[in-house]
């Protein structure tokens, strides 16, 4: 099965010029706590995530009405591609630890998200969605 057929369409991006507060209320009015990040030509430069926003500027006290996004988002992103079989997707989050992965084309342009959620719930397997969810849940050590 490939990721196309179980990814989730129509993501928005946010420009990393974006102040975090308008990306703050995209996230709240889209119901998702990652937005991927596209600059020029819609072409992925980053991920942001609500725990960014928390963690990275409002716990140090920045004025998210005047800090924009590429401040504080994430810059290497791990990603698959549409036309990529969900057991590839799958070893890609287990190995980095990470619940979703942002889906490009072809032509690296954003395509979709595809989430351990829709591992276990698009694909119906079982054994691949538990494996998965029990390699991103092993504790990593904490950055101190």
């Amino acid at each position: 099965m490939r990721v196309s057929e179980v990814m989730t369409r129509g993501a928005e991006c946010v420009r990393p010029d974006t102040s975090l507060q308008e990306a703050a209320r995209k996230m709240r009015d889209l119901d998702v706590g990652p937005l991927p990040v596209c600059g020029d030509n819609d072409r992925l430069v980053g991920m942001l995530t609500d725990r960014d926003i928390t963690v990275r500027a409002v716990a140090d006290g920045q004025d998210t009405r005047a800090t924009q996004v590429r401040e504080v988002m994430t810059p290497d992103i791990i990603y698959c591609y549409e036309d990529q079989d969900v057991a590839e997707a799958a070893r890609l989050m287990k190995d980095n630890q990470v619940r979703r992965l942002v889906v490009l084309n072809r032509d690296k342009r954003l395509a979709g998200i595809v989430s351990l959620g829709d591992l276990a719930v698009q694909t119906g397997n079982e054994k691949l969605a538990g494996n998965t969810l029990e390699a991103v849940s092993e504790p990593a050590m904490p950055a101190r």
